[in-house]
Protein backbone atom coordinates (compact mmCIF):
# COMPACT_ATOMS: atom_id res chain seq x y z
CA UNK A 1 0.00 0.00 0.00
CA UNK A 2 1.19 3.55 -0.41
CA UNK A 3 0.55 6.67 1.68
CA UNK A 4 -1.30 9.25 0.50
CA UNK A 5 1.96 11.18 0.00
CA UNK A 6 3.26 8.67 -1.98
CA UNK A 7 0.36 8.37 -4.07
CA UNK A 8 0.26 11.87 -4.45
CA UNK A 9 3.44 12.10 -6.02
CA UNK A 10 2.85 9.03 -8.35
CA UNK A 11 -0.37 10.33 -9.52
CA UNK A 12 0.85 13.86 -10.20
CA UNK A 13 -2.77 14.57 -7.82
CA UNK A 14 -2.14 16.91 -4.75
CA UNK A 15 -3.00 15.67 -1.58
CA UNK A 16 -6.07 18.54 -1.29
CA UNK A 17 -7.24 17.23 -4.86
CA UNK A 18 -7.29 13.72 -3.20
CA UNK A 19 -9.31 14.55 -0.22
CA UNK A 20 -11.92 16.14 -2.17
CA UNK A 21 -11.97 13.20 -4.62
CA UNK A 22 -12.99 11.02 -2.01
CA UNK A 23 -15.63 13.48 -0.67
CA UNK A 24 -16.68 13.40 -3.94
CA UNK A 25 -16.71 9.31 -3.87
CA UNK A 26 -14.92 8.96 -6.81
CA UNK A 27 -11.70 7.07 -5.68
CA UNK A 28 -11.21 6.09 -1.24
CA UNK A 29 -8.30 5.35 -0.03
CA UNK A 30 -7.87 1.44 0.69
CA UNK A 31 -7.21 1.96 4.19
CA UNK A 32 -7.42 5.00 7.10
CA UNK A 33 -5.57 4.39 9.95
CA UNK A 34 -7.70 5.10 12.99
CA UNK A 35 -5.00 5.70 15.57
CA UNK A 36 -3.04 8.24 12.93
CA UNK A 37 -6.23 9.08 10.18
CA UNK A 38 -3.52 8.30 7.65
CA UNK A 39 -4.83 7.19 4.60
CA UNK A 40 -3.47 4.60 2.26
CA UNK A 41 -4.16 3.44 -1.54
CA UNK A 42 -3.40 0.62 -3.24
CA UNK A 43 -0.70 0.87 -6.49
CA UNK A 44 -4.01 -0.84 -8.59
CA UNK A 45 -5.88 2.85 -7.82
CA UNK A 46 -2.97 4.52 -10.18
CA UNK A 47 -4.73 3.14 -13.23
CA UNK A 48 -8.20 4.41 -11.78
CA UNK A 49 -6.54 7.75 -10.50
CA UNK A 50 -5.04 7.73 -14.20
CA UNK A 51 -8.14 7.73 -15.85
CA UNK A 52 -10.01 10.02 -13.95
CA UNK A 53 -7.27 12.32 -14.92
CA UNK A 54 -7.82 11.60 -18.38
CA UNK A 55 -11.30 12.29 -18.23
CA UNK A 56 -10.86 15.39 -16.00
CA UNK A 57 -8.12 16.71 -19.58
CA UNK A 58 -11.02 15.70 -22.14
CA UNK A 59 -13.24 18.30 -19.87
CA UNK A 60 -15.84 16.07 -18.00
CA UNK A 61 -16.58 17.52 -14.78
CA UNK A 62 -16.58 15.29 -11.19
CA UNK A 63 -20.17 14.05 -11.50
CA UNK A 64 -19.67 12.79 -15.42
CA UNK A 65 -16.54 10.81 -14.35
CA UNK A 66 -17.90 8.90 -11.17
CA UNK A 67 -21.15 7.88 -13.59
CA UNK A 68 -17.92 7.06 -16.16
CA UNK A 69 -15.52 4.87 -14.06
CA UNK A 70 -19.03 3.06 -12.59
CA UNK A 71 -20.01 2.47 -16.26
CA UNK A 72 -16.05 1.64 -17.34
CA UNK A 73 -17.22 -1.95 -18.41
CA UNK A 74 -19.70 -0.71 -21.08
CA UNK A 75 -18.00 0.46 -24.35
CA UNK A 76 -21.28 1.26 -26.11
CA UNK A 77 -22.31 3.53 -23.04
CA UNK A 78 -18.84 4.90 -22.96
CA UNK A 79 -18.48 5.82 -26.42
CA UNK A 80 -22.00 7.84 -26.14
CA UNK A 81 -20.86 9.87 -23.50
CA UNK A 82 -17.66 10.53 -25.13
CA UNK A 83 -19.52 11.46 -28.04
CA UNK A 84 -22.19 13.91 -26.21
CA UNK A 85 -18.97 15.90 -24.55
CA UNK A 86 -16.90 16.36 -28.17
CA UNK A 87 -20.46 17.92 -29.79
CA UNK A 88 -20.19 20.32 -26.74
CA UNK A 89 -16.58 20.86 -27.05
CA UNK A 90 -17.06 21.62 -30.29
CA UNK A 91 -20.26 23.72 -29.94
CA UNK A 92 -17.73 26.07 -27.35
CA UNK A 93 -15.07 26.06 -29.56
CA UNK A 94 -16.96 27.53 -32.52
CA UNK A 95 -18.29 30.10 -29.96
CA UNK A 96 -15.21 30.83 -29.20
CA UNK A 97 -13.74 30.99 -32.19
CA UNK A 98 -16.13 33.70 -33.05
CA UNK A 99 -15.31 35.74 -30.37
CA UNK A 100 -11.77 35.85 -31.32
CA UNK A 101 -13.01 36.74 -35.00
CA UNK A 102 -14.97 39.58 -33.27
CA UNK A 103 -12.10 40.76 -31.68
CA UNK A 104 -9.94 40.50 -34.75
CA UNK A 105 -12.45 43.05 -35.94
CA UNK A 106 -12.55 45.29 -33.55
CA UNK A 107 -8.71 45.84 -33.04
CA UNK A 108 -8.39 46.09 -36.64
CA UNK A 109 -10.95 48.97 -36.83
CA UNK A 110 -9.06 50.82 -34.45
CA UNK A 111 -5.73 50.35 -36.39
CA UNK A 112 -7.03 51.85 -38.92
CA UNK A 113 -9.41 54.45 -36.83
CA UNK A 114 -12.27 53.43 -39.34
CA UNK A 115 -15.70 54.58 -38.97
CA UNK A 116 -18.13 52.28 -41.43
CA UNK A 117 -20.08 54.23 -43.08
CA UNK A 118 -23.28 52.18 -45.23
CA UNK A 119 -24.80 54.06 -47.96
CA UNK A 120 -28.66 53.28 -48.07
CA UNK A 121 -31.07 53.47 -51.24
CA UNK A 122 -35.21 52.98 -51.32
CA UNK A 123 -35.40 50.40 -53.87
CA UNK A 124 -38.56 47.92 -55.53
CA UNK A 125 -38.08 44.59 -54.92
CA UNK A 126 -39.65 42.92 -58.11
CA UNK A 127 -42.61 40.16 -57.77
CA UNK A 128 -40.46 36.98 -58.00
CA UNK A 129 -41.68 32.85 -57.70
CA UNK A 130 -39.45 31.36 -54.53
CA UNK A 131 -39.22 27.83 -52.72
CA UNK A 132 -39.25 29.25 -49.18
CA UNK A 133 -39.00 26.90 -45.64
CA UNK A 134 -40.43 28.61 -42.59
CA UNK A 135 -40.33 27.18 -39.41
CA UNK A 136 -39.55 28.07 -35.36
CA UNK A 137 -36.04 27.52 -34.43
CA UNK A 138 -34.18 27.67 -31.53
CA UNK A 139 -31.69 30.30 -32.38
CA UNK A 140 -30.85 32.82 -35.39
CA UNK A 141 -27.57 31.04 -35.56
CA UNK A 142 -29.99 27.41 -36.78
CA UNK A 143 -30.40 28.88 -39.94
CA UNK A 144 -28.76 26.39 -41.45
CA UNK A 145 -30.95 23.85 -40.90
CA UNK A 146 -33.63 25.46 -43.01
CA UNK A 147 -31.52 25.62 -45.85
CA UNK A 148 -30.50 22.23 -45.60
CA UNK A 149 -34.27 21.20 -45.48
CA UNK A 150 -35.01 23.19 -48.92
CA UNK A 151 -32.57 21.94 -50.54
CA UNK A 152 -32.76 18.65 -49.44
CA UNK A 153 -36.35 18.26 -49.79
CA UNK A 154 -36.31 20.19 -53.43
CA UNK A 155 -32.75 17.76 -54.47
CA UNK A 156 -35.07 15.49 -56.65
CA UNK A 157 -37.35 18.48 -58.29
CA UNK A 158 -35.20 20.00 -60.54
CA UNK A 159 -35.51 23.08 -59.39
CA UNK A 160 -33.29 26.17 -60.85
CA UNK A 161 -32.17 28.65 -58.67
CA UNK A 162 -31.97 32.43 -60.77
CA UNK A 163 -31.21 34.85 -57.58
CA UNK A 164 -29.51 35.21 -54.46
CA UNK A 165 -30.40 33.58 -51.21
CA UNK A 166 -32.80 35.14 -48.76
CA UNK A 167 -33.40 34.56 -44.89
CA UNK A 168 -36.71 36.87 -43.54
CA UNK A 169 -36.76 37.55 -39.58
CA UNK A 170 -40.44 37.36 -38.86
CA UNK A 171 -40.48 38.24 -35.23
CA UNK A 172 -41.86 41.84 -34.50
CA UNK A 173 -39.22 42.06 -31.82
CA UNK A 174 -35.60 39.80 -31.40
CA UNK A 175 -36.05 36.99 -29.79
CA UNK A 176 -33.67 35.06 -27.76
CA UNK A 177 -34.90 31.74 -28.54
CA UNK A 178 -38.01 30.00 -30.77
CA UNK A 179 -37.08 32.50 -33.64
CA UNK A 180 -39.79 32.46 -36.44
CA UNK A 181 -36.81 32.71 -39.53
CA UNK A 182 -37.93 31.85 -43.35
CA UNK A 183 -35.26 31.18 -45.71
CA UNK A 184 -36.29 31.63 -49.34
CA UNK A 185 -34.31 31.40 -52.97
CA UNK A 186 -36.01 32.27 -56.06
CA UNK A 187 -36.35 29.95 -59.15
CA UNK A 188 -37.04 30.10 -61.77
CA UNK A 189 -40.54 27.83 -62.51
CA UNK A 190 -43.15 26.23 -59.76
CA UNK A 191 -42.05 22.88 -58.89
CA UNK A 192 -44.70 20.83 -56.26
CA UNK A 193 -44.70 21.52 -52.74
CA UNK A 194 -42.69 18.90 -50.33
CA UNK A 195 -43.55 18.74 -46.93
CA UNK A 196 -41.68 21.40 -45.63
CA UNK A 197 -40.67 23.46 -48.81
CA UNK A 198 -43.24 25.55 -50.27
CA UNK A 199 -43.13 27.34 -54.07
CA UNK A 200 -45.13 30.86 -53.90
CA UNK A 201 -45.29 34.33 -55.76
CA UNK A 202 -43.94 36.95 -53.38
CA UNK A 203 -45.62 40.57 -54.41
CA UNK A 204 -43.10 43.19 -55.41
CA UNK A 205 -42.39 45.59 -52.46
CA UNK A 206 -40.82 48.68 -51.55
CA UNK A 207 -37.51 48.19 -49.33
CA UNK A 208 -34.97 50.09 -47.68
CA UNK A 209 -31.40 48.40 -48.31
CA UNK A 210 -27.90 48.62 -47.86
CA UNK A 211 -25.25 46.35 -48.65
CA UNK A 212 -21.61 45.62 -46.64
CA UNK A 213 -19.12 43.40 -47.39
CA UNK A 214 -17.40 41.61 -44.52
CA UNK A 215 -18.28 39.25 -41.76
CA UNK A 216 -21.64 39.08 -40.13
CA UNK A 217 -20.52 41.20 -36.90
CA UNK A 218 -21.45 44.18 -38.69
CA UNK A 219 -24.65 43.60 -38.85
CA UNK A 220 -25.98 45.95 -35.56
CA UNK A 221 -24.26 48.44 -37.06
CA UNK A 222 -25.62 48.11 -40.65
CA UNK A 223 -29.23 47.92 -38.55
CA UNK A 224 -28.01 51.01 -36.82
CA UNK A 225 -27.14 52.93 -40.23
CA UNK A 226 -30.39 51.62 -41.87
CA UNK A 227 -32.72 53.28 -39.10
CA UNK A 228 -31.34 56.88 -39.04
CA UNK A 229 -31.08 56.81 -43.02
CA UNK A 230 -34.97 55.70 -42.93
CA UNK A 231 -35.83 58.03 -40.30
CA UNK A 232 -33.85 61.25 -41.85
CA UNK A 233 -35.62 60.67 -44.76
CA UNK A 234 -39.37 60.30 -44.21
CA UNK A 235 -39.92 56.46 -44.28
CA UNK A 236 -40.66 54.27 -41.74
CA UNK A 237 -40.39 50.21 -41.51
CA UNK A 238 -43.56 48.40 -42.09
CA UNK A 239 -42.34 44.66 -42.38
CA UNK A 240 -40.21 42.01 -41.60
CA UNK A 241 -36.16 42.31 -41.94
CA UNK A 242 -34.62 40.40 -44.69
CA UNK A 243 -30.88 39.51 -45.07
CA UNK A 244 -29.92 38.84 -48.71
CA UNK A 245 -26.97 36.74 -49.35
CA UNK A 246 -24.93 37.53 -52.53
CA UNK A 247 -21.48 35.50 -51.36
CA UNK A 248 -22.30 33.78 -48.44
CA UNK A 249 -21.00 30.98 -46.53
CA UNK A 250 -21.80 28.60 -48.94
CA UNK A 251 -19.40 30.56 -51.59
CA UNK A 252 -16.91 30.80 -49.35
CA UNK A 253 -15.49 30.00 -45.89
CA UNK A 254 -13.76 33.63 -45.18
CA UNK A 255 -16.10 36.08 -43.59
CA UNK A 256 -13.98 39.10 -45.11
CA UNK A 257 -15.63 37.73 -48.54
CA UNK A 258 -18.83 37.51 -47.42
CA UNK A 259 -21.42 40.24 -49.28
CA UNK A 260 -24.91 40.83 -47.72
CA UNK A 261 -27.79 42.75 -48.28
CA UNK A 262 -30.43 43.83 -45.89
CA UNK A 263 -33.64 44.95 -46.68
CA UNK A 264 -36.57 46.00 -45.03
CA UNK A 265 -39.88 47.22 -46.35
CA UNK A 266 -40.82 50.94 -45.62
CA UNK A 267 -43.41 53.36 -46.62
CA UNK A 268 -43.23 57.15 -46.31
CA UNK A 269 -44.64 58.54 -43.33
Amino acid sequence: MLRIGDFSRLSRVSIRMLRYYDEMNLIKPVLVDKFTGYRYYSEDQLLTIGKINALKDMGFGVTAIGEMIKINNSPHEMKRMFEVQKAQLVEESEIISNRIRLLDTALERLRKDETMNYDCIVKQLPERYVASVRQVIPRYDEEGKLWHILFSETAKLGMIPCGPAMAILHDKEYKEGDVDVEVQIEVKERCGDTENVKFKKEPEQLVASTTFKGSYSQFSDVYASLAKWVSDNGYEFTGAMMDIYHVSPNETRNPDEFVTEICCPVQKK
